[in-house]
């Protein structure tokens, strides 16, 4: 049994719902998205994956970013929020989500699942 293989292909395939999740509640810097993560083991990830992908996340229009000046000796950091393209992809991705979990639980037997 491979589960570590598995649980890696989880986290990789909801990262991106995962920050963009975070991101529609607040603005994040990038080592800041990395140590919430880190608070769930599931989904903990490395500055070689999250700065990538919101680098691509920007590219794409989904996030916008701003440089703001930080506390004394501590260099500006990049925050970043959702576009409205942004919010209108996370709304869409929500709406699979709770077709993948609704899918899931039919498969698993439980017919009370809402």
């Amino acid at each position: 049994m491979n589960l570590e293989k598995w649980q890696s292909q989880i986290a990789r395939g909801t990262l991106e719902y995962c920050i963009l999740l975070m991101l529609s509640r607040k603005t994040y810097y990038g080592y800041e998205i990395l140590q919430e993560l880190s608070k769930y083991p599931i989904i903990a990830s490395t500055e070689s994956t999250i700065y990538p992908l919101l680098r691509r996340l920007q590219k794409d229009h989904y996030l916008q970013s701003v440089w703001k000046d930080s506390a004394e000796g501590v260099p500006a950091r990049k925050y970043y929020s959702l576009t409205s393209e942004g919010e209108k992809y996370l709304k869409a991705m929500a709406e699979e989500w709770e077709n993948l979990l609704h899918a899931i639980a039919s498969l698993k037997g439980e017919q009370n699942y809402e």
